[in-house]
């Protein structure tokens, strides 16, 4: 086979690496573990595209590397195969999920083992069977035991397309994150995990992770710690009063009217004292249509209605404020009611000019001007109007008037969060049940764990109902079972787990794939975990990646585990776009990877993948690109013809001159370096600059291809075994010892040479390394950007850091 035709040898590889186990994991083995993961897909009936492979060829490279370093790695991949994608499609199909989703499991693993990918599919899992979420509701049971898991009757996002519940996280502008349809507010009995118990520790131990900076800012934001005081305004007439939330207690003096959450229960206590009772009643209907979001979307109109005859004591001045209740303020945050200021908040600016309510100046600016003739003034300042606090800066003055209220009985310091408990049921069919039944003598009872699983039936009406109830309440045989205490007759609770919660703990799955007894081995878990590298996409960063800490946070808790942060690196993958956007089925620029590895090969897609940009930025397809590479990879096959005419001249393979063995171990260092830092692009241009230099050589010798190859193999695994092979070796080349570079011929001779002028680079030139600053100082002023910029100015000094950069100050 003279030409390059990876279909040729590429399954003979496929299946040679299943039949020597290349890429097993043994428990047993004494070397380091290395645990990569991939966050597990959902099994999409229309099978993955080549935007989904990115992160999974990243981690298959680092895996295989990691291998031939002599680590022991675990790198499993499994089904996130309950939830809503599976079910819509079942839905839409007519086709029952369990049918549709094995389908689809099947045609996925079939393309990731055809794309050359080294996973563990001994340990293999899937969530959607018995033996994974007996487990997952075991996990539930364990949450409820420690008071971590209730149900309670509270609004919530409803989505009317999807028929189901929705958390926050999957709320996106209003709108469900996965059909986009406009989201309602319903009341419902719904279950929770009591995730607020860890806010601090989910913020604190962020900082013990290597993980990119943007997610733990997103995580921080979503829990959004607030630091402030909580300030009581009693009621006039009354001896009620309101008790607000705020971080800038230095504007109280500026607090002209106060507003109160529709839900706040002050307004039933008060409908004696409201003249306008009627009013307010219908806007607070009003306001049970809409959902949270749609509340406090910023660029949304403050509406609201004034509570006529009721008043509330600004407690800094005594003056009486008006109160309003308006549906910007929600009862899920701080205390449902705040204090307006509206010369130093925007939102209360804009509501108090609509209502032309007193605008009163509290803060000025450092400089002492006046900002609020046109908006609100909402940064620090000085204060002024506001009695002995007065000329206080804004940091002082927020202590100093909490500790002079505190000492009044009227205020207190508190840290407030927005992150809200977990709500985790789903009124939809194809999740796992949630282990609970309802006795009309005892009560909420959890099913006891010697009866798990709960097991989902297989019905063949697995519509939503549209009515708030789960489609398992149709299943008479599902829902009327015994009650475990008392052996009379009770009723299953219908609603399925979220989707996320199986997702929570899969990766210690991995470790015991097959316990009957355990989610996995204390001894396993402890071998394996934390999870060393985790590869995934940015968007699951409020969502998975919050809950999978909170379990861990939770089983440590309980002795299950003794870490506390499942994952210690985390590196989030670029998206692919095509056609100017991401590609997407619904907007027809999908690339389907089985017709490209068909054209052009696994290891072509394999290579384009990893060479088209910096990892973690969004990039874009190109053709041209593919073929690029795929001309790159042939040029690599042809090499080796140049050894086999060579191969009796024993003299000529002595001839590896100085320069070639220079650029050997420098590619060397280079591609080892660019792995371990997520920098492919740039190594798959150092494995092209070596090749090029190869093709120049006049002679090739069998050992300078082989040190390619095996530089080669985590990228282009196929070619890199076939070609191992013709050069006579009988074992598989990922059984090689990764490649050690030799400093000394690493070692640079020169270096470029960073010119300054007051401190900002004007200039770079390569020179020798040792210059003394003489020198160096002669070559950087002859520098044509150098004299044209300093010829009319004097030089004062100039400073020489050696072998980095010169400053010339003028």
């Amino acid at each position: 086979m003279k030409r390059y035709n990876p279909s040729k040898f590429e399954r003979k590889w496929q299946k040679y690496w299943e039949k020597e186990k290349i890429f097993r994991t043994s428990d047993g083995s004494k070397k380091p573990k290395f645990y990569v993961l991939d966050m597990f897909p959902y099994p999409s009936a229309y099978g993955i595209h080549v935007g989904h492979m990115k992160g999974y060829t990243f981690s298959d490279v680092i895996a295989k590397k990691k291998i031939m370093e002599g680590k022991n790695v675990l790198h499993p991949m499994g089904w996130d195969a309950f939830g809503l994608p599976a079910e819509n499609y079942a839905i839409k199909t007519g086709i029952h999920p369990k049918i549709s989703t094995f389908k689809a499991i099947r045609n996925i693993k079939k393309q990731l083992i055809s794309a050359g990918y080294g996973y563990d599919w001994e340990r293999e899992i899937n969530s959607c069977e018995e033996n994974y979420y007996k487990w997952t509701q075991w996990f539930f049971l364990k949450l409820y035991e420690h008071n971590l898991a209730y149900k309670k009757k509270a609004p919530v996002n409803w989505c009317p397309n999807c028929k189901t519940v929705l958390a926050n996280e999957q709320v996106i502008e209003g709108k469900c994150e996965r059909c986009g349809t406009l989201v309602e507010k319903r009341y419902l009995e719904q279950w929770f995990f009591k995730i607020t118990k860890y806010i601090d520790r989910l913020l604190k131990d962020l900082d013990k992770i290597d993980w990119p900076e943007k997610i733990k800012i997103m995580q921080k934001n979503w829990i959004g710690r607030s630091e402030g005081a909580e300030i009581d305004f009693r009621i006039v007439g009354q001896k009620s009063k309101i008790r607000v939330f705020t971080t800038r207690a230095d504007t109280l003096f500026g607090c002209t009217y106060i507003v109160i959450a529709p839900e706040h229960k002050i307004i039933s206590r008060l409908k004696s004292q409201i003249l306008n009772l009627k009013e307010v009643e219908k806007y607070i209907e009003e306001t049970k249509r809409k959902t949270e979001t749609v509340r406090t979307t910023e660029d949304k109109e403050k509406t609201g209605v004034e509570l006529k005859g009721v008043k509330a004591i600004n407690p800094v001045n005594n003056e009486e404020i008006p109160v309003f209740v308006a549906d910007y303020v929600v009862m899920e945050y701080g205390t449902g009611a705040i204090m307006a200021v509206p010369a130093h908040d925007q939102r209360d600016y804009l509501f108090a000019k609509k209502h032309n309510l007193p605008i009163v100046e509290v803060i000025k600016s450092k400089n002492g001007k006046s900002y609020i003739k046109s908006r609100a003034f909402e940064e620090d300042g000085i204060l002024v109007n506001s009695g002995r606090f007065s000329g206080m800066s804004s940091d002082k003055a927020r202590k100093e008037i909490v500790r002079w209220l505190r000492g009044k009985g009227l205020a207190k310091f508190s840290v407030q969060h927005k992150l809200r408990d977990w709500l985790v049921s789903r009124q939809r069919y194809w999740g796992a049940p949630i282990p609970v039944v309802y006795c009309p003598r005892c009560g909420e009872v959890p099913v006891p764990e010697k009866e798990l699983p709960v097991k989902l039936p297989n019905i063949k009406d697995f519509k939503p109902t549209g009515d708030g109830r789960s489609p398992l309440a149709k299943s008479k045989r599902f829902v009327n079972c015994r009650c475990p205490k008392c052996n009379g007759p009770a009723k299953r609770e219908t609603d399925t787990l979220d989707t996320f919660v199986c997702s929570s703990w899969y990766y210690l799955r991995y470790t015991d794939p097959n316990n009957q007894k355990e989610f996995a081995s204390k001894r396993k878990i402890k071998k394996w975990l934390p999870v060393d590298l985790y590869i995934g996409g940015a968007e699951h960063a409020v969502m998975h990646l919050l809950y999978a800490r909170f379990f861990a946070k939770f089983m440590k808790d309980i002795g299950l585990i003794d870490f506390d942060e499942p994952f210690l690196k985390l590196f989030n993958q670029g998206i692919i776009y095509y056609k100017g956007a991401k590609m997407s089925k619904s907007k027809g620029n999908v690339i389907n990877p089985d017709e490209f590895i068909k054209k052009y090969g696994a290891d072509t897609l394999r290579v384009y993948e990893l060479f088209m940009g910096p990892a973690d930025q969004a990039t874009e397809w190109s053709d041209r690109g593919v073929i690029g590479i795929y001309r790159f990879l042939q040029r690599i096959w042809k090499l080796q013809y140049k050894i086999d005419t060579q191969k009796s001249s024993k003299s000529k393979d002595k001839a590896l001159n100085t320069a070639l063995g220079k650029l050997v171990h420098k590619t060397i260092r280079k591609v080892t370096e660019d792995i371990d830092n997520f920098r492919f692009n740039t190594a798959v241009s150092s494995l092209m600059i070596l090749v090029n230099e190869l093709e120049r050589q006049k002679y090739l010798i069998s050992d300078t291809y082989s040190i390619l190859l095996k530089l080669l193999a985590p990228f282009a695994p196929h070619l890199a075994e076939e070609l191992w092979q013709r050069l006579g070796y009988k074992e598989s080349i990922f059984k090689e010892k990764w490649l050690k570079y030799d400093s000394r011929l690493v070692k640079e001779d020169t270096f470029d040479l960073i010119i300054q002028i007051n401190g900002k680079v004007r200039d770079k030139v390569e020179v020798p390394i040792g210059m003394n600053k003489s020198e160096t100082e002669k070559i950087a002023l002859r520098r044509e950007k150098v004299r044209k910029r300093i010829e009319r100015d004097k030089i004062k000094k100039i400073i020489y850091v050696p072998d980095k950069l010169i400053n010339i100050v003028v």
